[in-house]
């Protein structure tokens, strides 16, 4: 007996994943047999996972014997208060390890629970505001939460920062949640504290959320200017409680733990207390040999900034071989450059340095929608510089090597 099959309506709203659409373009192409694969379209940490931490999780495995709480332990929850107040300079006492942060198993799963939290499903007209380009977690957790989407576009004009006053007022009456990335992804932008200023306020006006993706602040490029945070702008504005306002954090790319799976999220106590109430259902306690892990981490900047260091050298190399080649700039902070491509047809240009050089870049046109009848991510190309510096000059050598070869330059 036929029987129909009830689902979400949001699912039929997904679009597929970036990577999908980059299997797609390659499929059925032979890169060069002479030259090895080098793959710089996935934002996933190479360098070395620090040591102590490895230890440490080796050390603790006998937790594996026990059931993890969903509010993490002490330790943690402390070591996180302890790193927010000396990173962002806030002031002491002012985020309690109880009430503000709870742990989280990478900002990815956060991010997406915390929009299933939020939304209102009651409200059929609820909008989630989103940069674009963006990290396809926002559109689908704001999708399968029964909201619509409204992107705001990031232009090189504007150093790749959104322009919220852009944003029409009805479409703020509706808004329950604004997603920020900052340092962005994938242009590497950091928002400024006048511009988080200008949100927090857009919040408190029209009544929604600001939810703040931070997993990129610990890598920046220069060591005497570390990203802003939206929690330190609202200190500075006097908001102690950092009502409607969260951060989310991972040790993934500070730390060099992608499978870790560890970050959390911080800020707005009523709102932490009701993610907390969602996530005692939603079944995804941090293991405890992960915490304590996470713990050590967490208190240790050495590592973080030896990590700083090889992104830097990286980025040095790379931008000395593609600067006079591409429109291209150093990013403010993360390991992405977002080059712009001569004609404009990033997904060609990709599939052909694919063919020729073997090399793996993702085209910026999958990371973003067309807004305003602008695709902002068309005849941009991602690089995420994770790869050893052999290689990720290697990569770029190939690349002027096919530019030279297709423009003449």
């Amino acid at each position: 007996m036929n029987h129909k099959i009830l689902m979400n309506p949001g699912l039929d709203l997904l679009q597929p994943y970036p990577f999908e659409k980059l299997a797609g373009i390659k499929s059925g192409v032979k890169p060069a047999s002479d030259k090895q694969p080098i793959d710089l379209s996935i934002g996933e940490p190479k360098h070395e996972t620090p040591g102590f931490i490895l230890q440490e999780l080796s050390r603790q495995l006998k937790g594996a014997a026990s059931y993890p709480k969903t509010h993490g332990n002490k330790d943690l929850r402390q070591a996180i208060v302890d790193w927010l107040i000396r990173r962002f300079h806030l002031p002491a006492g002012s985020l309690h390890q109880g009430h503000h942060v709870l742990p989280v198993n990478g900002t990815r799963e956060a991010l997406f629970a915390f929009a299933q939290c939020l939304i209102n499903r009651n409200n059929k007209n609820a909008v989630v505001v989103s940069p674009n380009p963006f990290y396809q977690i926002y559109e689908g957790a704001a999708l399968l939460a029964g909201a619509s989407l409204y992107y705001v576009n990031c232009y090189r004009e504007r150093d790749f920062i959104p322009d919220f006053s852009s944003v029409p007022e009805p479409v703020w009456k509706n808004t329950e949640l604004v997603f920020i990335c900052s340092p962005g992804n994938p242009t590497g932008a950091v928002i400024n504290s006048s511009e988080l200023q200008h949100l927090i306020e857009l919040a408190d006006h029209y009544d929604f959320m600001v939810a703040a993706d931070e997993c990129y602040s610990e890598i920046y490029l220069r060591e005497d200017s570390p990203p802003v945070g939206l929690l330190q702008v609202a200190a500075e504005m006097g908001r102690n409680d950092y009502s409607r306002c969260i951060v989310f954090h991972s040790l993934s790319k500070r730390s060099n733990v992608p499978g870790m799976r560890s970050g959390f999220v911080a800020g707005d106590k009523k709102l932490i207390a009701e993610f907390f109430r969602y996530r005692t259902y939603h079944g995804c306690a941090m293991p405890l040999f992960t915490q304590a892990a996470s713990t050590v981490a967490w208190q240790d900047e050495e590592h973080v900034i030896e990590n700083r260091r090889q992104y830097r050298e990286k980025f040095d190399a790379v931008l000395g071989i593609l600067t006079n080649l591409m429109t291209v700039d150093r990013p403010d902070a993360s390991f992405y450059l977002w080059p712009e491509i001569a004609d404009g047809d990033d997904i060609a240009f990709a599939r052909g340095l694919f063919a020729e050089q073997n090399v793996t870049l993702l085209p910026g046109s999958f990371l973003s929608r067309t807004a305003n009848d602008i695709n902002p991510g068309k005849g941009h190309l991602r690089i995420a510089l994770v790869a050893p510096l052999g290689e990720c000059i290697d990569a770029a050598n190939r690349i002027k090597e096919y530019i030279t070869k297709t423009t003449g330059k």
